[in-house]
């Protein structure tokens, strides 16, 4: 009888999965010649580990030295005061791994944080600005070292952000003051990042947002500077070539030089900015996409540009490696790397620039003659 109980445990154990360990046996690094280089991760929806493998791989094989990730609240704090880090865990450990800095984008209500009016995920009411505060501190210091850089809360300036309420910027200086403190306590290394405003020309009292122009200087107006070490910014280039000129009325590449422009007449020029989300979109459908072979031309000249002029820069993050799955619409043409691991032409030349590949004058597939 115990003989059979034995041969029963032993088959029921070979029929498991073998236990697997996709960390290297040590901890790479990124060769790049260009550090400025960034992307814009999503692997907080990934089932498997060796999709964040892969992820992580390519983006150190591409020389971007440092990812942008989500580490959404509602994952982490399922219940209040209880926190499960798993799969936080796993993503900045293979990102240590792969010798990738980290930027941590931090956001998302948990539901039993949200008011229940509403099914809105971002619904954030200012009773629980404390609740996220202490979520993001608890963060700041499990992973003090390996992510040193936090953006609180993700586009501001857009309505649908906080759960179609709306985008208010004195509520958003509230919750930067009510989360700075608690972070730097958790971890004096850190740098706190604001804004990660969308671009937009959103008019005052507009249901969807706030221009971003305004909504910063109102920020500045309201104190905002003593509660953040860094600015995050989105700048796409639309359907602009990069070197387009900026202007309030304008969505382009350089509309971030205004953002800078406010910065610096509030006396924050020594602080730095990161261009957190920022690329071209070449869907053949879309209105405000451009041919692949522009994309990959107006990129690369974007990196460019970046170091020529705007020595205040610390990183520019393309939007996006790759998504966990096609979305079949125009977003997927905003991707590095299809779903299923497969690099595109763009990722061939970004990874040209960024590792020194590429000497020549001239950008990889240059655009048309009529659109140079």
């Amino acid at each position: 009888m115990l003989a059979a109980l034995v041969l029963a445990a032993l088959l029921i154990l070979s029929r498991r999965e073998p236990a697997t360990d996709y960390l290297p046996a040590e901890r790479l690094s990124v060769e790049t010649e260009k550090p400025q280089v960034c992307v814009h991760t999503l692997l907080e929806n990934e089932v498997e580990e060796q999709a964040i493998l892969r992820s992580l791989e390519l983006a150190r094989e591409l020389g971007a030295s440092t990812i942008v990730q989500f580490f959404p609240w509602a994952y982490v704090e399922r219940e209040p005061g209880r926190y499960s880090w798993s799969l936080a865990d796993r993503i900045v450990r293979h990102a240590q791994m792969q010798g990738l800095r980290v930027i941590a984008r931090l956001g998302l209500v948990p539901d039993w944080a949200r008011d229940r009016k509403t099914k809105a995920l971002n619904h954030l009411t200012e009773d629980l600005f404390p609740a996220f505060a202490a979520y993001a501190a608890a963060f700041a210091e499990r992973y003090a070292g390996p992510v040193d850089h936090l953006i609180v809360w993700n586009e501001p300036n857009l309505s649908f952000e906080w759960g179609y309420q709306p985008a208010d910027p004195a509520r958003y200086v509230r919750l930067l003051e009510a989360s700075y403190g608690p972070i730097k306590r958790a971890n004096p290394q850190a740098k706190v990042l604001a804004g990660a405003l969308a671009p937009t020309l959103e008019p005052r009292g507009s249901a969807a947002g706030l221009n971003e122009l305004d909504f910063l200087q109102e920020m500045y107006d309201l104190g905002a500077s003593e509660f953040f070490d860094a600015l995050a910014i989105h700048s796409y280039g639309f359907r602009e070539p990069p070197e387009a000129e900026p202007a309030p009325d304008q969505l382009n590449f350089r509309r971030s030089e205004l953002q800078r422009a406010i910065m610096l007449a509030a006396g924050d020029g020594h602080k730095r900015v990161y261009i957190t989300e920022s690329g071209w979109n070449d869907h053949p459908r879309w209105t405000q996409a451009v041919r692949p072979s522009q994309r990959a031309n107006y990129t690369l000249r974007a990196f460019e540009y970046v170091e020529r002029h705007w020595d205040w820069l610390e990183h520019l993050c393309v939007w996006a490696l790759r998504y966990p799955a096609d979305v079949y619409s125009y977003p997927d043409n905003f991707t590095l790397v299809s779903a299923d691991f497969a690099p595109k032409p763009i990722y061939y030349a970004l990874q040209d620039y960024a590792r020194g590949w590429a000497r020549s004058e001239t950008p990889w597939l240059p655009p048309p003659q009529a659109d140079a």
